[in-house]
């Protein structure tokens, strides 16, 4: 295996997907599908894969591709157009066009609604393709028990319906069919029903769900308990095939469609060729940034490069934002809702796993690379001077006021450095007060610092809002270093960015390593001063226990904790024990108050 495939497996995402295998020709190998592709593709990989077929398959890999999609189903589908496009060698099992089933409204008089695999171009509409056909008979059965439409294949034209060529069948007599035949039923009722049951298959459940709660409320006004639970029973399956299915609407057809992410060194760029509703091309790419290129700039690249690449001549082209460029005759359309915007939102996520993926690979390859970029996006989004290569976090402890304590981490090159972290003991703040507590901690951490010309950092956290930012702003103006180095706080509740004399707080992304490491550092403050805070309330009840030894003083506590450790050990010593440590006149003393017998 080389160096790269073995990258590629570690960054590998827990999502659902295509994954493609190449050899050392590129030569497309296999296309697979998985609802975990980290799991399924490290699985090719395990020693005691079964089955030589595979077996030597997994030895001719050299690279793979994987493309994000959002769920099982859609994997399916992807799957499907992948191997029928490029007919890789080791998928043996193609499927053709009638692999997946359709629900079919059919252009006639009183369409009937069914599911078929063969798609004719007679005007019907096509919806799907269902993965598989369990869902599709769902809805069908649901749709059925709520709208009586037909099922016979008859023509009902207008003309034969007049001429009386037709009598009501079975399913009208058993209540299945409202007997549009013998015009029981007028078109005008019919069609909305159609319309009524086009809203359900496309997801809109609106008009069905109105009709079902009449219908459920009329029956048990009438004491019809148990009809009425079987309409319940019918909305609660609408319901869950709401919330578990999505269709793929068919009518989306020969459209480019390109999603992009990016950060301070590359822009990351994903194409989908849809056809039919369905993705038959799927590629992503890193493009790097020469100079400071706009995600414009950088798209507009990217598109006409891809487009050439593919030999594409769609001539409709969906992004995520506008662009100065025209194409001749080519429509490019930002989509605000609906099935387009789905799909440029799952080729942006195609863009952003695949940077992921590389960011990774490049933390593993060239961690000083990694520390660079991120370093270079703190900068900008905190609007900074320099690259805070030296930060320091401070956080106060304490409950209800009692033994107070405040915390300093270090962290460097966004790491922690455990031997720079400092605790401090408020001198002159008397009670609960974080507002004076932190300006006096700021106070003597960089007054010290600056007495001994020791180095300073080039960004200060402050756990808390204004008002702990206000305060550790004063020492810093006491200082002389207000303006020199970057201070900012942070707020636990939803995480806002406050700046000194700006009172609207800034809110980075949740997924920004900026922000990781802000709460990182954040949350290491507050680990840090809560364990001290914790230790020295220990140390507070145990020797609130010793005082009340009469003639032994705080000095002499500490020696004999700092010696035995705990008050227990203290009290089960034995008289020479005491006296070594505390000579023989207060060692006497202390064994005399722990055996007054």
């Amino acid at each position: 295996m080389n160096s790269e495939l073995e990258l590629q497996l570690k960054t590998l995402p827990a999502d659902p997907g295509v994954y493609r295998y190449y050899d050392k020709n590129n030569q497309l190998l296999y296309v697979g599908k998985a609802k975990n592709l980290k799991k399924r593709v490290l699985s090719y990989f395990n020693k005691n894969q079964a089955g030589s077929r595979t077996r030597v398959m997994v030895s001719k890999i050299n690279r793979l591709e994987t493309t994000v999609v959002n769920s099982e189903y859609d994997a399916l589908l992807l799957e499907n157009n992948l191997i029928k496009a490029h007919k890789p060698f080791y998928n043996v099992m193609l499927k053709d066009d009638k692999s997946y089933p359709w629900i079919c409204i059919k252009n006639e008089d009183f369409p009937r609604v069914f599911m078929t695999r063969n798609r004719i171009k007679d005007g019907s509409e096509y919806y799907g393709p269902y993965a598989k056909v369990r869902p599709a008979k769902i809805l069908l059965d649901t749709i059925k028990h709520i709208y009586k439409i037909r099922t016979c294949n008859l023509n009902l034209s207008p003309k034969k319906i007049a001429e009386g060529k037709y009598k009501v069948c079975l399913e009208y007599h058993i209540k299945n069919c409202e007997g549009p035949c013998e015009m029981l039923e007028m078109k005008e009722s019919y069609d909305k029903k159609i319309d009524a049951i086009r809203g359900i298959i496309k997801g809109d459940f609106r008009i069905a769900k109105e009709y079902l709660i009449e219908q459920m409320m009329s029956l048990a006004e009438n004491l019809e308990f148990e009809s009425a639970q079987m309409i319940k029973e019918r909305m609660d399956l609408l319901d869950d095939y709401q919330h578990k299915h999505t269709v793929v609407n068919p009518s989306i057809h020969d459209v480019d469609v390109f999603g992009m992410t990016s950060d301070e060194t590359a822009a990351y760029i994903n194409y989908f060729k849809i056809q039919n509703g369905s993705i038959v091309q799927s590629f992503t790419t890193e493009i790097k940034k020469i100079l400071e290129e706009s995600d414009e700039d950088m798209l507009e690249e990217a598109m006409i490069e891809i487009r050439q690449k593919f030999n594409s001549d769609s001539k409709e082209i969906l992004i995520p934002f506008h662009l100065s460029v025209e194409i001749p005759n080519v429509k490019l359309i930002v989509p605000k809702v609906g099935d387009k915007k789905r799909i440029v939102e799952l080729s942006e996520k195609n863009a952003k796993e695949y940077r992921i993926e590389k960011l990774k690979q490049v933390q593993i390859v060239d961690p000083e690379r990694h520390t660079n970029r991120i370093m270079a996006e703190m900068q900008k989004l905190l609007r900074m001077p320099v690259e805070p290569r030296h930060i320091e976090g401070f956080d106060n402890s304490n409950i209800q006021g009692t033994n107070p304590v405040s915390a300093c981490v270090v962290f460097k090159d966004g790491k922690p450095s455990k031997g720079d972290y400092r605790i401090f003991h408020p001198k002159t703040v008397v009670g609960p007060d974080d507002y004076k507590t932190m300006e006096e901690v700021i106070y003597r951490r960089y007054k010290r610092l600056l007495d001994e010309g020791d180095a300073l950092p080039q960004l200060i956290l402050i756990d808390g809002g204004k008002g702990q930012l206000s305060s550790a702003v004063k020492s810093l103006k006491l200082l002389g270093l207000y303006g020199k180095i970057t201070i900012i706080g942070i707020a636990k509740r939803l995480e806002e960015i406050y700046f000194p004399e700006d009172s609207i707080p800034l809110y980075l992304d949740k997924k920004s390593e900026t922000l990781k490491i802000l709460q990182r550092v954040r949350d290491e403050s507050h680990r840090f001063g809560v364990k001290h805070h914790r230790a020295r309330r220990t140390n507070s009840t145990i020797k609130s226990e010793l005082d009340e030894i009469p003639g032994v003083g705080e000095k002499t506590i500490e020696l004999l904790l700092h010696k035995l450790k705990s008050v227990k050990r203290i009290k089960e010593s034995n008289l020479e024990i005491l006296e070594e440590i505390l000579g023989k006149s207060k060692g006497r003393i202390v064994w005399d108050y722990f055996n007054p017998n």
